[in-house]
């Protein structure tokens, strides 16, 4: 009949191994305590103690030095690299908290994914190419922790008070309204609001009948009653309809920069629009996260900042 050998799993502590190999290198208990920065006496009971748990005498101890014995130098050998891996992984965490390298896992809408994504990483990782992205577009609310989740950019109306992550503001979602010079061409100049009714109006809703929209200049109000004639269920698509030419789009002013800059869109009545959800940065509670993870976070909030309100 075959034996199985029972496996034993040491109980030491691993400081009154690092003291006996410590007495080791410097080859006395005082060397070693003033090292450690603790008393003789202490040192002294860490040995005695870690030979009482392995149940092997490990050094010969005299009023005037110690000497290894043969079994205590094998535990040394072993001991000794053992500890020395040990620092070394614990060096490699504590360093990856702050040198900006390693990938990092974001989740975000497929608007999100889309369209405003895609330029920050862009701009992030020409600071930083040695931080890799792995993107996951969804628009199902996923759970950081479950899914391995660095950071999640969710848009959500009011604050997240109640939230069991940390968010932080990035942007307030404001809408606005912007065309392409296809479509414009030749139509007749929008003055107010009102002039919206006789136009082809494109709306990220999905419920029929008309929209009742209120626009906001300043302390002014006037809502209006549209019914668009195209409707879609995300600002990617609204976005596109735009730059086709197929009408007026109420969208998002931080989704229409880079349009604006390629002459594809023009802002109307810029003076007009109305606020709608904001846009969160959110990341586990209660740990310490990775330099890069703070580093890309804090790097939203920068670029971002003039999407929000009170900035200057």
């Amino acid at each position: 009949r075959h034996m199985v050998a029972r496996l034993e799993t040491f109980s030491g502590s691993l400081a009154d191994i690092r003291a006996f190999c410590t007495v080791v290198d410097f080859g006395t208990i005082s060397a070693a305590a003033k090292e450690l920065v603790e008393t003789k006496g202490s040192v002294s009971r860490r040995i005695a103690r870690l030979e009482a748990s392995i149940g092997i005498k490990l050094l010969a101890r005299s009023p005037r030095a110690v000497s290894i014995l043969d079994e205590g130098f094998e535990f040394y050998e072993k001991a000794s690299a053992a500890l020395a891996l040990l620092d070394e992984a614990r060096e490699t965490v504590r360093t990856s908290q702050d040198v900006l390298r390693g990938s990092i896992r974001v989740t975000a809408s497929h608007d999100v994914a889309a369209e405003i994504l895609p330029g920050l990483i862009s701009a992030f990782r020409k600071k930083h190419p040695q931080i890799n992205f792995e993107i996951i577009a969804s628009d199902t609310t996923l759970d950081l922790i479950t899914n391995r989740i660095d950071l999640a950019l969710r848009v959500k109306v009011g604050d997240l008070a109640d939230s069991p992550y940390q968010a932080a503001l990035l942007a307030d979602v404001n809408i606005g309204l912007f065309a392409s010079p296809i479509y414009l061409k030749g139509q007749r100049h929008l003055e107010m609001p009102s002039d919206l009714a006789s136009q082809e109006l494109i709306l990220p809703r999905e419920r029929p009948g008309p929209s009742h929209i209120l626009l906001t200049r300043g302390q002014e109000e006037v809502r209006l009653a549209l019914r668009p004639s195209i409707r879609a269920s995300d600002f990617a698509c609204v976005v596109r309809l735009a730059v086709a030419g197929a009408g007026i789009a109420f969208m998002p002013t931080m989704l229409a920069g880079e349009w604006i800059a390629r002459r594809e869109l023009v802002q109307l009545l810029p003076e007009w629009g109305f606020r709608g959800p904001k846009l969160y940065a959110l990341t586990a509670a209660g740990r310490q996260k990775p330099a890069r993870v703070r580093e890309f976070r804090n790097f939203l909030a920068l670029t971002l900042k003039p999407f929000r309100s009170g900035s200057t």
